[in-house]
Parts: structure tokens; sequence; C-alpha cells
């Protein structure tokens, strides 16, 4: 079920600084409190292939984010711990050494959980040991949140786990919303900041088109 137009889950959730500092941080307070946007990206695994790349593309484009008034969060369901060890391994061992945005660590997958991204193929109950048997690996895809200043989400997309994301994509994504914010127009196919919007009337779209 898609969370598109809808106020972020009210959950506080434990998270790492890059210090090594134990953090609980609530998404939705991030966004309000501090009236910025905030870009959620959730990957399946600490220590792993595709995920470390990630992890150093958006701190790469840190610097963009903050221009665009927006927090960027990791998050994954591994322990502080964990978090902190990959931290402090060198980029040539395929550590995020040098990431300084949060990253959550939502062990017990109570938001995770909510949100509907954990690899569940399917789930059966097995009288002999009376519990809950899962089938899959119970971590998150590659989940993207981006949340507004007043909590609603604005976007979401989720990747398979094989599959990177491109991080200028939400870049595009916080410029598009942010030009609809202050100008009331709304973002054609493949718009990007300098381009022209349109209105959302049947002549603003004829006039677009036109050109």
């Amino acid at each position: 079920m898609s969370l598109v137009g809808k106020k972020f889950p009210n959950i506080s959730v434990d998270a790492m600084s890059e210090m090594g500092d134990n953090l609980k941080i609530n998404i939705l307070d991030e966004a309000v409190k501090n009236n910025k946007k905030v870009l959620l990206f959730w990957y399946p695994k600490d220590f792993t292939f595709v995920c470390p790349t990630e992890l150093h593309a958006f701190q790469d484009a840190l610097p963009e984010f903050n221009k665009r008034n927006t927090i960027v969060i990791g998050a994954s369901c591994d322990s502080n711990e964990v978090h902190f060890a990959w931290l402090n391994t060198p980029k040539d061992q395929g550590g995020i050494e040098g990431v300084t945005y949060p990253i959550l660590a939502d062990t017990n997958r109570n938001l995770s959980n909510i949100l509907g991204i954990l690899d569940i193929e399917s789930t059966s109950y097995s009288e002999e040991t009376d519990s809950v048997i899962i089938e899959g690996s119970n971590v998150t895809y590659r989940a993207t949140y981006l949340i507004d200043e007043t909590g609603k989400i604005f976007h979401e997309s989720v990747n398979d786990m094989p599959l990177g994301r491109n991080v200028n994509e939400y870049l595009r994504m916080v410029d598009a919303y942010t030009h609809i914010q202050k100008n009331g127009e709304v973002c054609p196919a493949n718009w990007e900041e300098g381009k022209e919007a349109m209105l959302a009337t049947r002549a603003g779209v004829a006039s677009y088109l036109s050109n």
C-alpha cells in the first residue's frame, strides 16, 4: 500500500551518529520541528556490496541536499554497534568511513514493518515449536522516502536488492516539489531545475506541448 500523500509514521527509532552517539530519531519530528524536507533511504545490510556504494553516493551529494533544505538519513535493520563498526571501516575495505549523516537501527523492525518494505516471502505457523516461521531474509528492500516540511510523504520508491539507486533523481524530485510549493505550477515529464513547468489546466498543457 502506497504511503504517498500521508503523514510519515510517528515513531522513534534507534540510530547511530558518525561520532558513535546512540540516538533516537523520529523522522516526522525531524521534518516538522526543523522545517526541512527529509530523504530517508533504506538498504538491506551493513558490510555488503551494493550498499556501501549507495551510502557514499548520498554522502557525496550531501552538500546538494543541504542547499535544498533537505536532511539525509540512512536506515537498515542492523544494530547501532554494527553501524558504528562499519562507519569505522575504511572505504578501500568496503566500509563507510566518512559518512556523516545518521543511520537508523531498526533492529525490532517496528518502522520497516509499518512501511511494508521487509523481504518476507511468506509466514507459516509451526505447531511443533508454537512459533511463526518466516520465509525470506526479513531485511529491507532499497526503499526511499521523501518527506516535506509538514511530515507528508511526497515520493516513495522501492528497489529490489541488486538495484542501486540514482541519487541525482532524488535531487530532481526535491527540486520539482520545491518548485511546485513555491510557484503553484506542476512539473512535466523529465523536468529539471531551470526548465519550463506548466499550469495544471487544459490551456497550460496545450501551451507546454506546443513549445
